[in-house]
């Protein structure tokens, strides 16, 4: 069956991560995803990708880790997941161990989401050149996966290096928790095939001549690079709660599918998740 998760922006003023994640588990949702933005510079280089002023939430959004963690303490079967992590904006020593004891701590229900940004001067505030962002994710993630998988790790990149050093805890799932890559067709599609185990594209139609046939091109391309499309499964967020495209995300063997919350407190929530309960049982028939 096609799994079903939920995204929020959690701030201060919204339902809170302990109660959402006991509410989607209750109902039999797979997953909760929560994005990361560190801050939101006064400058605008780059224009918000949905159009018009930044969403004030964007501007409160607690730290995705930690949010996650609440919800993970507060269950016991559902998956939590960052959607996405800028690892552009995060030392990949630190993320490491980061990763390594949320897995543990949520006993291996630790989904990595991971993605390179879009908005210049965030990126920038932190030290990263917006022109070589995805070669730096790219050696981020590969030094994160050696610390993860060996007992004394070490990396030489261009822009990463470090000698022999250990770090625990390992990471519950083994080798480490899914490293789930977003972006769209075909750079960051590439970058899911190249090291990834699983891809987020954009999701602007869930048309056949849309995502269908984006999804196709990707696991043409999986196959001409020797990856196993098995192994790299399609999550496609910000779904709506329309029946005949969520059939058509089964019909194309999607793996997930991640409804947006907004936020908002629980009284605005609960009625969403649960006509969401009932788009999923429609689902299941």
């Amino acid at each position: 069956m096609m799994k079903i998760g939920a995204v929020m922006f959690f701030t201060s003023e919204s339902m809170q991560p302990a109660a959402l994640g006991r509410a989607l588990e209750e109902r039999g949702f797979e997953s909760l995803w929560v994005p990361e933005h560190t801050h939101v510079p006064s400058t605008r280089m780059t224009d918000y990708p949905g159009g018009g002023p930044l969403p004030r939430p964007y501007y409160e959004i607690y730290d995705p880790f930690l949010a996650l963690n609440a919800a993970a303490a507060a269950t016991t079967r559902l998956k939590i997941g960052t959607g996405i992590a800028l690892l552009v904006q995060r030392d990949p020593i630190v993320t490491a161990k980061v990763v390594s004891s949320i897995d543990q701590l949520s006993q291996g229900r630790f989904l990595f989401g991971v993605g390179n940004g879009w908005n210049r001067d965030e990126i920038e505030n932190h030290g990263t050149a917006f022109a070589t962002r995805h070669k730096l994710a790219r050696e981020r993630i590969e030094a994160m996966q050696m610390i993860w998988t060996h007992d004394e790790a070490s990396y030489e990149g261009e822009f990463v290096k470090f000698g022999p050093m250990s770090q625990w805890p390992k990471p519950l799932q083994k080798p480490y928790p899914p490293v789930i890559v977003g972006g769209a067709f075909p750079y960051a599609a590439k970058r899911a095939i190249r090291y990834g185990n699983g891809w987020i594209p954009r999701a602007d139609r869930l048309e056949h001549d849309g995502v269908g046939v984006v999804i196709k091109q990707f696991r043409d391309m999986a196959a001409e690079a020797g990856r196993d499309a098995a192994s790299l499964p399609i999550s496609i967020f910000r779904v709506p709660d329309d029946l005949a495209k969520l059939r058509f995300c089964q019909e194309i063997e999607v793996d997930r599918v991640v409804f947006s919350l907004p936020a908002e407190k629980q009284e605005r929530i609960l009625p969403i998740l649960d006509r969401w309960l009932q788009v999923k049982r429609e689902l299941e028939v």
